[in-house]
Parts: C-alpha cells; sequence; structure tokens
C-alpha cells in the first residue's frame, strides 16, 4: 500500500553527468535525450553533504505535468481495476510526478522519506510496461534491487496483487533462502525479479538467471546499498541488462556514492524530491532525552511496557539479543531482530510484531529499511545512530502516509555533542529534556510505564507461507551442490528428522548438511542424519550470514 507525507518538490541547478550510452540508446523511451553534461565540479562543503548533492539535480528536458489521479494515466485496465480494490484512489505526489515520464519510458531519478509511496511510484510504471509479455526461462524482463531481504519482501508484498491482475510472474531472490528454489523459479520464467544484489549475482554466476533482455532496471533505497558496499555487484548487474534500457532509481538521501550511479546510468532523468529530511514531516515528532548511564536501562524497560508497540534500535546484535531477555524477564512481549536471525525467523517475528503479539521489537540497523508496520507510532533509539541518515530511516518507521509518531533517542551526556552534530546534518531541531525512568515527563512522551514483572514467553509460531520463488525449501530435496551457496534454511535437517525419524529422515537431514559442509548422508538412521544436517545447516547458516 503506497504511503505518504504529502510535502512540496524540490529542486535545484542542472547538474549531471552521465556515461555515454550503448548502441540502443533511447530504446523503448519517449522524449529521453542522449545524456546530459555537468555544469561544475563537486558540491561545496556546506556542513551537509547530503543536502548538497540533493539540490544539485533537476530535470533538464522537460516532464509532462503531474498526474492529479490514476484515471490520467496510460494504465492498462486490469491495472486501474486492481487500484481501486485496493483502496488506492488519488496518486502521492512521488506517483503523480513520475509516472507519466516513467510510462512513457524516461528514466527516474525519485527523492524521498521511506513511506512517501516510492514502491508504487516505479512499480506501477514497471507493472504496466511489462505486461502482455511473456519471459523466456532464465531471463527476467524487469528487475528491481533493493539492499535487503526485509525490504525485497516487502516490495514484492506490494507488487503482488497487481502483478497478478495482469498475469505477470514475480521472483523475490534473496540470501538466507534456499538458491535452489529460487533458481527453480527463474527456470520455470518469471516476467519480473525482486532482489539484493549478493544472491542475484550467485544466480548471475551459476548460469541460473541472465540479464540481457532486462528492459526496465529499478534501484530501490539506492543510498543503503552503496552504504553497505554493493555499488560494486550493482555496477556488474547493471552493465548486463540491455544498453540504453529504462532505468529508475530512488533514494531517501542522496550522496557521492549515489550521485556515481546517477552520472554512470541514468540519461536525463525526471527528478522528483519529496519530504527532503524527517525534520520535514510536520506529523513526526523528534525527542531527545538524557538521561544516565545507571538509569538508561529501566527508563528502557519502562518505555518498552508502554500500552502499545514499540521499536527500539540499538547498535550490535548482543545488545539485542541481552535487551530483548530482559524485558520478557520484566513482563514484556519483545522479540530481538539482526542479521544473526535466519530469514524464516526475521519473517515471523515481523509477522508477531505486526499482529501485536510482540509489543517491543529490539532491533538492529537491520529493520531500518524495508519494513511497513501499520500505526507503529514510536520508534526509540537506545543507542544513538551513527549518522543523520541513519537516524532518517530508523525515524522511517513511523509517521508513514501521514499519520504521526514520535521519534526518541536517549542520550548519556558523553554523546550530547555528537547528537547535536547529527541532528544539525539532519536539518532536525528536537525536543530536549533530561529525565529519570520514574519521571512524569517520561511517561508524558512516551507512554512508559511500570512493567509487570511477570516473566513472559513468546511461543513460536507455524512457519507462515513463503511468497513464490523466495520459499524455504522443505525435505532437504537435491540441489546442485556450490561452494558457499545458502541453504534453505539453518535447521531444515532437523524439520527432516522431525517428520520420520527413519533413516530417510536421516538422508534428509544430511541434504542441509552437505551443502553446510557437513555429511548427514553416512548416518544409518533419522537421529544420526538430523544431527549431521542440524551441525551443517549451522554451518551454512553463518556462510549465508555474510551474503545479502
Amino acid at each position: 500500500m503506497p504511503e505518504s507525507t504529502r510535502q512540496s518538490n524540490t529542486g535545484g541547478p542542472a547538474r549531471a553527468r552521465r556515461r555515454p550510452r550503448g548502441p540502443q540508446q533511447g530504446a523503448g523511451r519517449a522524449g529521453a535525450s542522449r545524456g546530459s553534461g555537468r555544469t561544475g565540479g563537486r558540491p561545496a562543503d556546506t556542513g551537509s553533504e547530503e543536502s548538497a548533492y540533493a539540490s544539485a539535480y533537476t530535470t533538464l528536458t522537460p516532464a509532462p505535468p503531474a498526474a492529479a489521479t490514476f484515471a490520467e494515466l496510460d494504465l492498462p485496465a486490469a491495472l486501474t481495476e486492481e487500484l481501486d480494490r485496493q483502496g488506492v484512489t488519488v496518486p502521492f505526489p512521488i506517483q503523480g510526478a513520475t509516472l507519466p515520464s516513467s510510462l512513457a519510458g524516461r528514466d527516474v531519478l525519485g527523492r524521498g522519506r521511506t513511506g512517501s509511496g516510492k514502491t508504487l511510484a516505479f512499480g506501477l510504471a514497471l507493472l504496466a510496461r511489462t505486461a502482455g509479455q511473456r519471459a523466456e526461462p532464465h531471463q527476467p524482463l524487469s528487475l528491481v534491487l533493493v539492499p535487503t531481504r526485509e525490504l525485497a519482501q516487502q516490495v514484492t508484498d506490494a507488487l503482488t496483487p497487481y502483478a497478478r491482475a495482469l498475469r505477470l510472474r514475480l521472483a523475490t531472490v534473496v540470501g538466507g533462502l534456499s538458491i535452489g528454489r529460487q533458481a527453480s523459479a527463474l527456470r520455470g520464467g518469471a516476467e519480473i525479479v525482486v532482489a539484493t544484489p549478493g544472491r542475484l549475482r550467485d544466480l548471475v554466476e551459476r548460469g541460473d538467471c541472465r540479464l540481457d533482455k532486462v528492459v526496465i532496471t529499478v534501484l530501490d533505497e539506492a543510498d543503503q546499498m552503496a552504504d553497505m558496499g554493493f555499488l560494486p555487484q550493482v555496477t556488474a548487474l547493471l552493465n548486463q541488462v540491455v544498453p540504453g534500457s529504462q532505468r529508475m532509481l530512488f533514494s531517501a538521501t542522496l550522496d557521492r556514492n549515489v550521485d556515481t550511479l546517477v552520472r554512470r546510468f541514468l540519461s536525463d532523468p525526471v527528478v522528483h524530491a519529496v519530504d527532503p529530511s524527517a525534520g520535514a514531516v510536520v506529523t513526526m515528532e523528534h525527542h531527545v532525552l538524557h538521561v544516565t548511564s545507571e538509569d538508561k536501562r529501566a527508563a528502557t524497560v519502562r518505555i518498552a511496557a508502554r500500552d502499545g508497540r514499540v521499536l527500539l534500535f540499538l547498535d550490535s546484535k548482543r545488545a539485542v539479543d541481552r535487551l530483548a531477555k530482559t524485558l520478557l524477564a520484566n513482563g514484556v512481549r519483545a522479540a530481538a531482530l539482526h542479521g544473526g536471525k535466519s530469514q524464516p525467523q526475521r519473517t515471523r517475528t515481523l509477522a508477531q510484531f505486526k499482529t501485536g503479539e510482540v509489543t517491543a521489537l529490539v532491533a538492529t540497523n537491520v529493520a531500518a529499511r524495508g519494513i511497513h508496520i501499520d500505526d507503529l507510532d514510536l520508534v526509540v533509539n537506545v543507542d544513538p545512530p551513527a549518522d543523520h541518515k541513519d537516524y532518517l530511516h530508523r525515524g522511517g518507521r513511523t509517521a508513514r502516509a501521514g499519520a504521526s509518531g514520535s521519534v526518541v533517542t536517549l542520550v548519556l551526556s558523553e554523546q550530547r555533542r555528537d547528537m547535536e552534530r547529527l541532528m544539525a546534518k539532519a536539518r532536525i531541531t528536537p525536543q530536549t529534556a533530561k529525565v529519570h525512568s520514574a519521571d512524569e515527563e517520561l511517561a508524558r512522551i512516551t507512554g512508559a510505564r511500570v512493567p509487570s514483572g511477570v516473566p513472559v514467553t513468546i511461543p513460536v509460531p507455524a512457519p507462515a507461507t513463503p511468497a513464490a520463488g523466495t520459499s524455504a525449501r522443505r525435505g532437504g530435496g537435491r540441489r546442485r551442490p556450490r561452494s558457499g551457496g545458502g541453504t534453505a534454511t539453518a535447521g531444515s535437517g532437523r524439520s527432516g528428522a522431525g517428520r520420520t525419524g527413519t533413516g530417510g529422515a536421516g538422508r534428509t537431514g544430511g541434504g542441509a548438511g552437505r551443502t553446510g559442509g557437513g555429511s548427514g548422508r553416512g548416518g544409518s538412521g533419522g537421529s544420526a542424519g538430523g544431527s549431521a544436517g542440524r551441525s551443517g545447516g549451522a554451518r551454512a547458516s553463518q556462510t549465508r550470514r555474510r551474503a545479502a
């Protein structure tokens, strides 16, 4: 579902050096010109590199007028009908501004905070322009690159009903899930692929995916892909798509790394910016609460015990696990979310948080992007973020689609100066207060209250049905061996052993173990094979965490 906080557009002087396009320059484009020139050097250091780059782009070739309604757009009837069924009636600013151009084949550079409606801004154009075509095995026609598994799943969930209405096949390929099942989805044919760079690179190297038929490419959350070190992989993948084909880049922030992608891969893009910073979101409140190191834990526990959901960010996986255990021991229905969890675990934890079974989600930055929780009204930085971009992305989990929300940061005395600099770069003037865990002011701002003190446990739910092309392989079926390849999930051997307890179960567990480097197949019974499968699956899990 698209979301937005409606803001005015921003622009700046023309600025972009583009790499000359290939021999198919302009193929499939309407009105796109061949590259544009840079009007000067790098932006001056104004104290905010992101701000300088953000003001450095504007549309050179005039774009069509923004659309006020979806009826004004040249969308397939099936797509318009599905929009009505989904209750999407009025385009959000970034959608209305970019869709007339993207539907005509123009490149797009969209800048907006998370929650501004970017997914349908590129998704509707991608779907409409792909409609009526059929992909050959292993050869998708459209590609969406995202930095994280969570964002890939969110994009998939958002586009699936519209793709289904157009009879388009969509495959999601991410690390942490069965590469064999993902290869199978591509082999069956998928017009649209949503992927993280690392896993897509693996599939390309295996020969399970070719990109030479891709004519529409989207980079979503390009700034985080750059921050996570994916630029070499992204560049290599973009070099394999059809030269001169349509490219759309969407990013919450623009900096030097994103500028590199824009200059190299976008040709005379339509530029649109909305919500230039979290500070421009009038429905979002920002609070910096000064606490003592002795009282910080007590304040955090009381905040987490509030009546309602809360997302708490910490710096490390160990700190996240420690706080989650503390909260559970104090009667708070908490769960941990970080990169050390398997993808199925992360998916189930998010589902529990969305339904309210978990009320306090304790997370590292893995949750700062690609997670949409309806009506989440409080985000707490238990550990202050490292830079202003992290702050904006953490805060972007609340105050979405025009809803209200608060971002609270707990700051120790030695962190005050760094926090002041961070807020200045983010162009935010927060409300500040010195608080104690028992203060009424803390309760007023966050809803903090004394926890029950009665320990609770969160039951492990039944595994959710995965999306097509992303589901974990069941039963440890055979796959092409590949060094370093991800397994279905850690513990797939356990699943097989649990079902039968026979020699067959041992082979199932051994299947997981073989991929992870173990040898479960030699087990004479279900117990032995399942044990080896668990061991191998655990080793494979360690390898998998390094993949996107």
